[in-house]
């Protein structure tokens, strides 16, 4: 035979699929953060939700005021 067979011409489709997959999902999760950016003010709002105080704050980040 001079060509491949059916089952390997599946195969090296069925790659090229999960590779495009893979970059789709890559893409999809850059569009997320595009329209749902997080910002410092998102942050600090949840953490402020979460009852810790400003000075909690900078310990967790290891910061000294």
């Amino acid at each position: 035979m001079a060509g491949k067979s059916i089952e390997e011409r599946i195969t090296l489709i069925d790659a090229k699929i999960a590779k495009k997959k893979a970059e789709i999902a890559e893409l999809e999760a850059k569009k997320q953060e595009l329209l749902h950016p997080v910002t410092m003010k998102d942050v600090l709002d949840k953490a402020k939700e979460a009852g810790l105080s400003p000075k909690e704050v900078a310990a967790k980040l290891g910061l000294e005021l």
